[in-house]
């Protein structure tokens, strides 16, 4: 079960990346390696500028890639800026890899060396289209996060629901053991405190049924707020999806 709905996950994030990059194959196949569904957990914490240097350091530049996305994906207003810094990014990460290559080609592990060479047509071509990249991570970005913050908020109300089922399961227990306690007691009574003790019991009872019926109306309340919330939910999913297109 837990593999179909995965399965279904990486579905949904291809059919929005699709949807968003069109007939543009390349730009795809781009984007379908340096996108993520969840950003704030795979993109690092740490200023670009941090990552900038441990990239030139450690010649591993993805991190950095990765977060200059993330982060002209959110700043609209600075996309000539980003477009810029990926760029540069680009040209750091082709010339770290280009001298890579020719070592691995002089040690004679050319599978390898066709690799980087793949790797420096692709920072070529994240160069050359920067702007159309951050043009679709943008849109991509913005789903994804509404979409996280939906899914912080519907585990929210999971809480609280299971809590509520809690709280009522634990009410009609001592309910219960009330009614077991009161039992007993009666045994041990004569004739008229046993009346007096059954017509309390009565009113208990009664009392009993009507905090039951409050709580299952408070339910039918919380469920119905439940799934006027996914409606809305859902509404505000294809006016996105009208948007996008409409763009």
């Amino acid at each position: 079960m837990w593999k179909k709905k995965e399965e279904k996950k990486e579905e949904k994030e291809e059919s929005l990346l699709k949807e968003l990059c069109g007939d543009d194959a390349k730009l795809y196949d781009f984007l379908s390696y340096y996108m993520y569904e969840n950003p704030l957990a795979a993109i690092s914490k740490k200023d670009l500028d941090i990552l900038t240097e441990e990239a030139e350091k450690s010649r591993n530049f993805r991190p950095a890639v990765d977060k200059a996305i993330f982060e002209a994906a959110q700043n609209p207003g600075e996309r000539e800026r980003y477009i810029k810094v990926i760029q540069n990014l680009a040209s750091k990460t082709i010339h770290a890899t280009e001298q890579e290559k020719e070592k691995v080609e002089k040690e004679g592990l050319t599978d390898y060396a066709a690799s980087l060479e793949r790797r420096v047509e692709n920072q070529k071509f994240m160069s050359e289209r920067a702007e159309d990249i951050i043009n679709v991570a943008s849109k991509f970005y913005n789903e994804k996060l509404v979409e996280l913050g939906e899914n912080v908020r519907r585990e929210a109300r999971g809480k609280e629901r299971g809590e509520a089922e809690r709280k009522e399961e634990r009410t009609e227990e001592l309910e219960k053991a009330g009614r077991e306690a009161r039992k007993k007691e009666r045994r041990g009574m004569g004739r008229k405190e046993k009346r007096e003790a059954e017509k309390q019991d009565k009113r208990e009872e009664l009392a009993v049924q009507e905090r039951k019926e409050a709580r299952g109306e408070e339910r039918k309340e919380a469920e119905r707020e439940e799934r006027r919330t996914e409606g809305l939910e859902k509404a505000g999913r294809e006016a996105r999806k009208k948007e996008r297109r409409g763009n």
